[in-house]
């Protein structure tokens, strides 16, 4: 019996409201991504080039570390992976999530939540960051006040 997991970081409590929901369409357990030093507001000052999430988004290769670790990855076989979109792309601690496991063999959904921007080379960043043998699934762009409906639409579209 194959098993879903719906991993997410939330900044601000979009993505995680999705990503809840989304657990209970979908039967699946939830993981929430969170950085060891949680960000707070003036981190998350995009207008402040010195700011903690400006310096971490400029710079390929930061990796946040993760607070807590999920003890087992190998339960999956289907991962969500849900997070804001920050400059185009997924917050840099996405990245250390995917890295912190190996997902040989596992099939990953992104979902972003954006009040205006789309999901840009999203995807195409993040999968460096997983094996060659890593299925991707097409990425949704999410918007808070996304619907049951529309989710279990994906979800379906999706034929895992």
């Amino acid at each position: 019996m194959s098993k879903t997991l719906v991993a997410y970081f939330s900044a601000s409590g979009v993505t995680k409201k999705l990503a809840e929901t989304l657990a209970e369409i979908a039967d699946a357990d939830l993981f929430e991504i969170k950085p060891e030093k949680p960000y707070t507001r003036a981190d998350l000052d995009w207008t402040n080039k010195t700011s903690r999430s400006t310096v971490e988004m400029n710079n390929l290769a930061s990796r946040p570390a993760m607070a807590e670790k999920l003890g087992n990855m190998n339960a999956y076989d289907k991962i969500f992976v849900g997070f804001p979109i920050w400059w185009y792309v997924a917050p840099k601690i996405i990245n250390t999530f995917l890295e912190s496991y190996d997902l040989s063999g596992k099939t990953i959904i992104p979902f972003a939540t954006s009040g205006s921007s789309g999901m840009g080379k999203t995807v195409e960043m993040l999968r460096p960051s997983c094996s060659n043998t890593t299925t991707w699934k097409d990425g949704k762009l999410l918007k808070s006040n996304t619907d049951k409906k529309t989710l279990t639409t994906w979800i379906e579209s999706l034929k895992l």
